[in-house]
C-alpha cells in the first residue's frame, strides 16, 4: 500500500512493504466537553451537591498509538466507560480527535447495534434498502436475499414491519446486511451479545471470513470467550489509556488478572 492510498486526517506515518498497515493510530487524544447539571443526595437533614453544575472536561482518549495490519481480527476490550467505543468512533471519522492522527488506507465501516433501520417497513424491505445503501446492485440484492434472510434466523418475521422486531432482531438483521459483503476495514461495536449461540457461532464464522478474504476487523466486545475465539490480537483499552497489545490469548489473561486483583482490593 502506497503513502498515497492513506485516508490522511493528521501527520503521517511510517509504512512496511512487508506487512501493510490499513489503520494507523498515531498518539490519540480525545477531548469534549459534557454538561454536568448537578445532583442532590440526601445526607442526614441536609440535601448536598454531589456535581457542580456547568460544562465538564472528559479526556476520553490519552495518547492511544498502535498499527492494525490487513488480514487481522482485533478484539478491543476494557471496562465500561474505557474509551472503546470512542476509539472505534474516532477511527471512522465520527468523532474527532484533539490531538495526535489517525489514517487508514480505506473509509472504515462501523457496525454498531444502535444503528437503525427504517422501523415502519418491513425486514425484507430493509434488506433490500441496506444492500443498495452498501453499493450492491439490485441483480446482487437479488442474488444474496435469501442468504442474507437465512443467515438472520428471522424467515418467519422478514414480512412484517421492523417496528415489530424486538431489539436484538433487528440487531441480527443489521448484522446480517451489513456483512453480506466484504470489508476492507470493518468495526463490530458489541453487536455479536445477540441472539443465540447458533447465532453468535454463524456472526463470529462471519467475521473470521471478512478477515480471511483480505480484510480487517475490529471487535469491541465484553465476551472474552468471543475475542479469544475470533481475535488473533487483543487492544486493552482501561480509563484512555492503551495499556496492552498484543496476541488475543495473552492480553485476555492479563485483563482478567487485572480485573481479579481490582475485585480483591474493592473486598480489603
Amino acid at each position: 500500500m502506497s503513502e498515497e492510498n492513506l485516508v490522511d486526517t493528521g501527520s503521517r506515518p511510517d509504512v512496511t512493504k512487508d506487512h501493510p498497515p490499513v489503520v494507523v493510530c498515531d498518539n490519540v487524544h480525545v477531548r469534549y466537553k459534557t454538561l454536568a447539571t448537578g445532583k442532590k443526595l440526601k445526607l442526614g437533614s441536609k440535601d448536598v451537591m454531589t456535581k457542580r453544575r456547568g460544562l465538564q472536561e472528559v479526556h476520553a482518549l490519552k495518547g492511544v498509538s498502535f498499527v492494525a495490519h490487513k488480514n487481522e481480527s482485533i478484539g478491543v476490550i476494557g471496562s465500561n466507560g474505557s474509551g472503546k467505543s470512542t476509539l472505534m468512533r474516532s477511527i471512522t471519522g465520527l468523532t474527532p480527535t484533539s490531538e495526535g492522527a489517525i489514517y487508514a488506507s480505506s473509509r472504515p465501516n462501523l457496525l454498531g447495534v444502535g444503528a437503525a433501520l427504517i422501523p415502519d417497513l418491513s425486514g425484507a424491505r430493509n434488506i433490500v434498502l441496506g444492500s443498495l445503501a452498501l453499493g450492491l446492485t439490485r441483480a446482487e440484492v437479488e442474488e444474496k436475499f435469501d442468504d442474507i434472510v437465512e443467515f438472520t434466523g428471522l424467515r418467519d418475521f422478514i414480512d412484517l414491519p421492523m417496528r415489530t422486531y424486538s431489539s436484538g432482531m433487528s440487531q441480527r438483521l443489521k448484522f446480517a446486511i451489513a456483512t453480506s459483503v466484504q470489508h476492507e476495514i470493518l468495526i463490530v461495536d458489541e453487536a455479536l451479545n445477540v441472539g443465540d449461540k447458533k447465532f453468535r457461532d454463524r456472526s463470529e464464522g462471519r467475521i473470521r471470513s471478512i478477515r480471511e478474504n483480505a480484510g480487517t476487523v475490529f471487535l469491541v466486545s465484553h465476551s472474552m470467550r468471543t475475542i479469544k475465539d475470533t481475535c488473533n490480537r487483543a487492544l486493552w483499552i482501561e480509563q484512555g489509556v492503551l495499556r496492552a497489545d498484543g496476541p488475543a490469548a495473552d492480553i485476555i489473561k492479563e485483563y482478567q488478572n487485572f480485573n481479579k486483583a481490582e475485585k480483591e482490593n474493592d473486598q480489603d
